[in-house]
């Protein structure tokens, strides 16, 4: 999953950089709202990360432009401790859900997996495929109660299709959300993790549909 942080504090926003890598995501940073803005309505984020106090631009006016262009990607805002009102305009101007400063980043982890389950319509924690279950809260992978053992580029292929069951994903949409903006992106390596995928997984649950990309089959 891609992420957008949007923090204009260099050292918060390089610890949060930090543990949203740890966790698994794909990062791409902004320090202000102009640049906040451009990414948003450029490129495929899963969510956004947003602080609300941002230069050039404030991060409610981003946020309020973003749903009248009618961009649904899920926003978690960024408050200070005692400024209930940012909470509520925040809300009121679109944002799924807000964390309070300081906070822990567990917290803001679980709030992010929640809001990318929820804007993919999965409601449980444990994404299910007939006998594979991938944890989105721990990243472990079993099949018929097996460990299956991924590696980190593995598990986000499948962790993206997983959200998306009975979907046709292209390569380009796979490569767009398992990497970062920065990062040297090759799709002609999908297809060698879709492979290694396979090799893991039972016969069939990753169809190939021709000229278009793949789809997980639906329990």
């Amino acid at each position: 999953m891609r992420l957008l942080l949007v923090e204009d504090d260099p050292t918060l926003r390089a610890q949060l950089r930090l543990g949203l890598e740890d966790a698994g995501y794909a990062v791409d940073e902004a320090d202000n709202g102009r640049d906040a803005q451009f990414q948003g309505d450029t490129e495929p984020y899963d969510a956004v990360v947003l602080d609300l106090g941002l230069p050039l631009v404030d991060g409610l006016t981003v946020l309020k432009r973003w749903r009248d262009a009618g961009r649904a990607t899920p926003v978690l805002i960024l408050t200070a401790r005692d400024n209930w009102s940012d909470k509520v305009s925040g809300i009121d101007a679109g944002a799924d859900d807000y964390l309070t400063k300081p906070f822990h980043m567990e917290e803001l982890l679980a709030r992010l997996r929640g809001l990318i389950r929820r804007a993919a319509g999965q409601a449980s924690p444990v994404l299910r495929c007939g006998e594979l279950a991938l944890d989105t809260r721990s990243g472990r992978v079993t099949l018929a109660g097996q460990t299956v053992a991924l590696t980190s580029h593995e598990y986000k292929v499948l962790d993206y299709l997983m959200h998306r069951p009975g979907t046709v994903v292209s390569r380009a949409e796979l490569t767009e959300h398992i990497y970062a903006q920065d990062f040297d992106r090759d799709s002609n390596t999908i297809e060698v993790f879709v492979g290694r995928l396979r090799k893991k997984l039972p016969p069939g649950l990753i169809e190939t549909v021709r000229g278009q990309g793949y789809r997980l089959a639906a329990a």
